[in-house]
């Protein structure tokens, strides 16, 4: 308490702040930040398996490690301040340290303990890699705009942790202080900010040896983490005939954003079709008898969704809702679904969160692109869910009725609800993003182009504008 500063992560610490004995396996308790799906759940056992086989190995005794997901029933235990009173409760009573892991982050268990030996654990601490805005975000209500760089939040991929007097402060208050915003969008900084407490709590505390570095690489010697891509190798991509992609868009947008859609990225859909609220028989669009709304779209998107269900129009496995204005690769798209199972309930890409503090509910934010099997799609029509309005807002809708029917949201940090100047460059130079969302004040052809295709096909289309322009 009593830091000064958002900007005390660049602290050098006095020795009397060291601990002197070296740190246990008994004394950290690693959290993995798991998601129900099949497909994370068997990622996140993977890497219980090593961190046991490694404590195995230093001839220490097992860690206690979390599977962050089977906590407890609570489905918004993702964004970690709802499951903070229980993981202090038990596990604060043996434990010095909270480390918070990915599915994919790596552990080198002997360069970690050396790490945490260094600090005293009567005091709170909270450690981590250090991230940076370069400008004010939209992703991050714009916080620190002054100055946004002066803010040190930690890159969750490289792990992070809390010593136990931070996590039981922190567990306490989370009961009668939620945070300020019923929305989490980016957790990482909305941890950071929450911890913070506008200067009465710490800083995040930089630790070099939190690695955001491949682990294939030779430079991680002394890396506690090292980090795997962002997809593990799941066999071949799902076929481009088995994805249904139904693009939203309305008549004021036919002459401007439905060409950059077909100049863009629709050649790789094999099967698409536009909704509108008129049939234009030159794009084509089909109006599903729903007038147009300017938010929410709720109504719309259930007619697709019965679209979908009925079998009618399409039989494939998984279906892709988007805006007009997303930009996304569906070759990336389809990629990634050769990693799950279409015979799950499976709903995927970019999730928020509302009101997660008090019983609220995940859901996969709209614009980034929502892509569902059939079988959850089946579920949700099944499940009696529907619109209290037209304009309600869709996403947020389907996001409740996955969740009190008790179907997993599942997350993809590879879909983005904004553009790309909007997220922090670093975490993007380790994607293969699959979306962005939103044309203002870019050129969203250039976007597509450096984001969202191969480097052989960037050549391509080069090729074929210098001959145009000959």
């Amino acid at each position: 308490k009593g830091y000064k500063s958002c900007t005390m992560s660049k602290n050098v610490f006095p020795h009397s702040l060291f601990s002197s004995s070296m740190a246990e396996v008994r004394d950290v308790v690693f959290v993995i930040q798991s998601q129900k799906n099949s497909y994370h759940t068997h990622r996140a056992e993977q890497r219980r398996t090593e961190l046991l086989y490694q404590a195995q190995t230093l001839n220490q005794s097992s860690p206690d490690v979390v599977l962050l997901h089977k906590l407890s029933d609570y489905d918004g235990n993702w964004s970690i301040l709802p499951a903070l009173p229980r993981l202090a409760s038990q596990y604060c009573l043996t434990s010095l340290w909270i480390v918070f892991l990915e599915e994919e982050t790596n552990v080198n268990l002997h360069n970690l303990l050396q790490v945490l030996s260094k600090f005293n654990t009567r005091k709170e601490w909270f450690l981590g890699r250090p991230l940076h805005d370069d400008e004010p975000t939209i992703i991050h209500h714009y916080a620190f705009s002054e100055d946004p760089y002066s803010f040190s939040y930690p890159d969750f991929m490289a792990g992070w942790a809390f010593s136990c007097p931070l996590a039981k402060r922190t567990a306490e208050r989370v009961n009668y202080e939620p945070p300020k915003s019923d929305f989490t969008i980016d957790l990482q900084h909305e941890i950071a900010l929450y911890i913070w407490e506008e200067g009465r709590g710490p800083a995040l505390t930089v630790v070099n040896e939190f690695c955001s570095e491949l682990q294939s690489l030779s430079s991680t010697g002394n890396c506690a983490t090292t980090i795997n891509t962002y997809l593990s190798a799941c066999g071949n991509p799902v076929q481009k005939e088995d994805v249904f992609v139904a693009v939203k868009t309305c008549q004021r947008f036919h002459g401007d954003r439905v060409p950059l859609v077909k100049q863009t990225w629709e050649k790789d859909a094999a099967s698409l079709e536009y909704y509108s609220d008129i049939t234009d028989p030159y794009i084509p669009t089909i109006h599903l008898g729903v007038p147009n709304t300017e938010r929410g779209h709720c109504a719309k998107t259930f007619a697709i969704l019965k679209r979908f269900a009925s079998g009618a129009v399409t039989q494939v496995p998984w279906l892709l809702i988007v805006d007009d204005d997303t930009l996304i690769s569906l070759p990336r798209l389809r990629r990634l679904l050769g990693c799950y199972d279409p015979n799950e309930a499976v709903s995927v890409g970019e999730r928020y969160g509302y009101g997660l503090s008090r019983d609220g509910y995940s859901y996969i934010t709209g614009g980034g692109g929502m892509v569902f099997s059939r079988v959850a799609v089946q579920n949700i029509l099944a499940g009696g869910c529907g619109c209290r309005s037209s304009d309600a807002p869709d996403d947020m809708v389907l996001g409740m009725c996955l969740t009190t029917l008790g179907l997993p949201v599942t997350h993809s940090p590879l879909f983005h609800q904004a553009r790309p100047q909007d997220y922090v460059k670093e975490l993007l130079a380790r994607q293969s993003p699959i979306s962005f969302h939103k044309h203002w004040n870019i050129n969203p052809v250039a976007v597509y182009q450096h984001w969202l295709t191969e480097p052989n096909q960037r050549r391509a289309h080069s090729l074929t504008k210098t001959r145009e322009e000959l």
